[in-house]
């Protein structure tokens, strides 16, 4: 397919991009990929080209400002074929059909120079400003290019334009299994060419040596090859390009362009050597060391992206803390299965069956709903350095205290537990039972063979999901396990989060009891209970376990009506018509989940 070049009043504004057959493209200022942004003589949308497989024909659009020449004539359309040009504005178009293909044969060199990147540090450019200008704007090339063609594009103008001497420049790749692999077997390598330009717009075919290219990823450094020189007459038939003196190719460092090398290659002065006997590589050295500087910013800079983008998917399977850690540690170290001390809480929707109900019919808008309104308990387990362990169904669980141990883990679990609750009764929809608990745990990479993912493991777990479960029967929106409750009394401030013992419990289908506590907000800030009226509901829990149940039933009756955790035991007491059983032991049995 040929290709189209623009190229404007300035050495680096230009590029060459494949005409797709049969296809019509915009060129203008403004026209995406085949914009020329640097000629202000030029419309937003100035021309319509498009190759009919014969002939390349173009066409003014009616609403571009300044005329289309052909041979220096205005014209509204017109064909070219391979070889001809039109303008825009200052910008030269140009329809090339050039090959470009690696050459496998093997020129005779007359020399061949490698450049260690030590050694390239102490060489000094004679034009310094002219190269920082062009390395300046490499963040920008990179950083704009949409993808990776597009950004071969742009490296290898800004190569043209940074390497005066050069007559071409491409991007090569050859496929390399590791970083730290070494080339030696060519044909496995098979390299090819991303990209090409060359300084004529009109030449012979382009074929990079792929000796040269080899030769430099096998050293992982730039080498210089130099086929031909005044001397040497009989080399002119017999060259890498038959049209170059000489090439150079320098890799790109780092995985994000592993494989990846930069091809440069030239005439001597009037397209042959110099007078000289012996050609000196060192007047290139200059040349080389530009490239390498480019070579080196791509690597730096795509290497950042490639981490921008994998933080960016990580984002989405591992919480924050949890990559800050893998950014410093070995993976494997800090995702390795261990013990260790975490808080856990367990976060279900309320009203997700009747919802469910609901929307039926329209199943992607329901798991649209359930996604947002479990968004807010994983936005709030993030933002308080917590893991997302797990989603079951509508239910979620985060916890604290791995990969790094967290002082305050529970300070953490409870503040995140209050937000969840506040920002669920602020929005219409959902509810949301909460069930918090603390203790040892393995934490960690846990799974089969087969899947893992990161998560916690232990009854600490099956405790939270427990409470949460239990939510629902003692009407409160909060639950803490005895240790969880005990540490809130202990650590964390009434301002923050107050807490009050509901009841001693028997989980069904276990043989244990457990005391289970209620996680109030302060006074004022979502809870219409004073600290009397708690202390009035622990009094009352002491009554109640020491069987004054009438002396428990006074206490309740002072605390407001419009606190239903108290209908928990008022329920209990009124079911027993205010009499202990005779083997009571304070603890009452639930009988479900």
């Amino acid at each position: 397919m040929p290709d189209l070049i623009a190229q404007g009043p300035e050495p680096q504004q230009r590029w060459r991009r494949t005409l797709p057959e049969g296809e019509a493209v915009v060129l203008g200022r403004q026209s995406g990929a085949w914009a020329a942004p640097w000629d202000g003589l030029i419309s937003r949308r100035h021309a319509r080209v498009c190759w009919n497989g014969r002939r390349l024909e173009v066409e003014r659009l009616a609403e571009a400002r300044n005329p289309l020449f052909l041979r220096g004539r205005e014209v509204d359309r017109c064909t070219l074929k391979p070889g001809e040009h039109f303008v825009l504005g200052q910008t030269t178009f140009t329809l090339a059909d050039q090959q470009v293909s690696v050459a496998t044969d093997a020129p005779p060199l007359v020399q061949q120079q490698s450049f260690s990147a030590q050694y390239l540090k102490g060489v000094s450019f004679r034009n310094p400003d002219h190269r920082i200008e062009v390395l300046s704007r490499l963040p920008e090339v990179i950083a704009g290019a949409a993808g990776d063609h597009e950004l071969f594009v742009r490296l290898v103008s800004m190569l043209l334009a940074g390497v005066p001497r050069a007559d071409a420049a491409a991007v090569v790749a050859a496929e390399v299994e590791s970083e730290e692999a070494r080339v030696e077997d060519a044909g496995r390598l098979a390299p090819r060419v991303l990209h090409w330009d060359q300084r004529l717009a009109v030449a012979a075919d382009f074929r990079p040596s792929q000796g040269l290219i080899l030769e430099s990823l096998r050293q992982g450094q730039s080498v210089l090859q130099v086929w031909r020189g005044a001397d040497l007459p009989g080399n002119d038939a017999f060259t890498a390009s038959e049209t170059f003196d000489w090439a150079f190719c320098t890799p790109a460092p780092g995985r994000a362009c592993r494989g990846w090398a930069l091809y440069v290659a030239g005439r001597f002065a009037g397209g042959r050597a110099t007078a000289t006997p012996s050609i000196d590589p060192n007047d290139l050295r200059e040349d080389v060391k530009f490239t390498e500087l480019v070579a080196a910013t791509l690597g730096s800079l795509r290497e950042m992206r490639l981490l921008e983008r994998r933080q960016a998917t990580l984002s989405q399977f591992f919480s924050p803390v949890v990559l800050e850690t893998l950014a410093v540690e070995d993976p494997e170290l800090v995702l390795s299965p261990r013990e260790t001390d975490v808080s856990v809480l367990f976060c279900d929707l309320r009203g997700f069956s009747r919802q469910s109900e609901r929307q039926a019919g329209d199943l992607p808008g329901l798991l649209q709903h359930v996604s947002r309104a479990l968004g807010v308990a994983t936005h709030h387990i993030r933002e308080q350095g917590g893991v997302v362990g797990d989603f079951q169904g509508d239910a979620v669980m985060g916890f604290w205290g791995w990969p790094l141990p967290q002082p305050d883990a529970v300070l953490r679990m409870c503040r995140t537990a209050l937000a969840v609750r506040a920002q669920f009764e602020a929005e219409a929809g959902f509810r949301a039972g909460l069930g918090l608990a603390t203790g040892r745990a393995v934490a960690g990479k846990i799974g089969t063979v087969d899947q893992v993912k990161v998560t916690v493991f232990g009854p600490v777990v099956n405790r939270a999901s427990r409470l949460e479960g239990m939510t629902k029967m003692l009407h409160a929106p909060i639950l803490l396990d005895e240790a969880a409750a005990r540490i809130v009394r202990r650590d964390v401030p009434r301002d923050v989060a107050r807490v009050r013992r509901l009841a001693v419990v028997r989980p069904f289908g276990l043989d244990g009891a457990i005391e289970v506590s209620e996680l109030a907000p302060p006074v004022g800030q979502g809870s219409e209970l004073t600290d009397r009226d708690l202390e009035s509901y622990e009094s009352a829990l002491d009554a109640f376990l020491a069987k004054d149940w009438d002396r428990a039933f006074e206490r309740l009756h002072r605390i407001p009506a419009n606190d239903r955790a108290k209908d928990f035991l008022l329920v209990y007491i009124a079911q027993h018509n205010r009499r202990p059983p005779p083997d009571w032991d304070g603890v009452i049995p639930l009988a479900s989940k």
